[in-house]
């Protein structure tokens, strides 16, 4: 077997152990990489093998010369776990340790740390593989709005978000929605995404569209609605949008395709230049960006690819609700529905 097919298949092996472990590949590269000794055999000829008690040592090893009494130090595997779902999961400091409390896996360790602590251990470059380069922005100040006044006129023809009613506004009913687009690379990538985000919940809807048209949005809500059938109403009773072309034409937007002559939702459009009336997407759509960064030819994206990205985000450890999931939730009221 030549060198080149002996490292495919190697390759092929630790993507079998990565995924029946549940954990991304490179984690068991760097395990493997660790462990890695030559071992001579009794011929006296000489081949690569791996030592969990080798890779064990050098890992204990690392934290140690990092820092002198760390807290983590005494916890290898919490600390490899911890790295994982920052390297290779994207997640933030904050959502690792959150996810870890509300899911009751703090127990499966013999350490916990602060997120504090956790910082200054990334800081001070602590771990093998972990910086400041894997995380998302620190310091995630609010953006600044000019707000627009509210007696301000609008171009599209549907309802004014100033007629939305309360309970919309509060979060507190499941079933109201905002939705955006996030456009490509300018110039190359024609393809786009829509997204459509739940208010309460946070769930996370993603389309890859053809084309930035009214007619690939409508067609996309017209997919959606043959996909939950009669709950469409129960589902999505509101729509929130801006005032792009891509959402000019209201009355596709609101008509069902199941039922001739009935609406399956009600838009209410914001004022011109005030996303901030559409906070639940700004937020998701930070998020959608750590995937699919400024400048991406969506073109180039497939299905699953996008729908990687949906399930990453709906699946992601979210403050607002206790470190559990939009998923989590979003299944929690449908199943009140059902």
């Amino acid at each position: 077997m030549t060198g080149k097919a002996t490292a495919a298949r190697a390759r092929i092996i630790s993507r079998k152990i990565a995924e029946q472990l549940g954990v991304h590949r490179s984690t068991i590269y760097n395990e493997l990489k660790r462990g890695q000794y030559m071992h001579r055999n009794s011929d006296y000829t000489e081949e690569l093998r791996y030592s969990p008690d080798i890779a064990q040592e050098k890992a204990e090893a690392n934290l140690k010369v990092r820092g002198t009494q760390l807290k983590i130090g005494n916890d290898i595997e919490y600390a490899n776990y911890i790295e994982d779902k920052i390297a290779n999961e994207d997640y933030s400091p904050a959502a690792v340790l959150g996810e870890l409390k509300a899911q009751g896996k703090e127990g499966n360790f013999k350490t916990t740390i602060c997120v504090a602590t956790l910082y200054s251990y990334i800081d001070k470059g602590i771990f093998l593989k972990l910086t400041n380069k894997n995380l998302p922005v620190k310091k995630n100040e609010k953006r600044k709005y000019n707000k627009v006044k509210k007696q301000q006129a609008r171009a599209n023809a549907g309802d004014s978000i100033e007629k939305r009613p309360e309970e919309i506004e509060k979060r507190e009913e499941f079933g109201h929605w905002e939705m955006d687009s996030v456009i490509g690379q300018r110039g190359k990538s024609k393809n786009t995404l829509l997204v459509l985000t739940e208010r309460k919940t946070r769930d996370e809807i993603i389309f890859k569209l053809p084309d930035h048209t009214d007619e690939a949005v409508v067609a996309a809500l017209d997919r959606l609605e043959r996909k939950w059938g009669d709950m469409f109403r129960q589902v999505f009773k509101t729509i929130t949008v801006d005032n792009g072309s891509e959402f000019a034409d209201v009355e596709g937007l609101e008509r069902s395709i199941l039922v001739e002559g009935e609406k399956r939702t009600h838009l209410y459009y914001c004022h011109p230049y005030s996303s901030w009336e559409r906070g639940t997407n700004e937020v998701t759509n930070k998020m959608v960006r750590r995937k699919v960064p400024k400048g991406t030819n969506f073109d180039d994206k497939t299905d699953e690819e996008i729908e990687k990205i949906e399930g990453w985000i709906n699946n992601y450890p979210r403050r607002i609700h206790g470190y559990h999931t939009a998923a989590e939730c979003f299944d929690e009221e449908i199943a009140k529905l059902a």
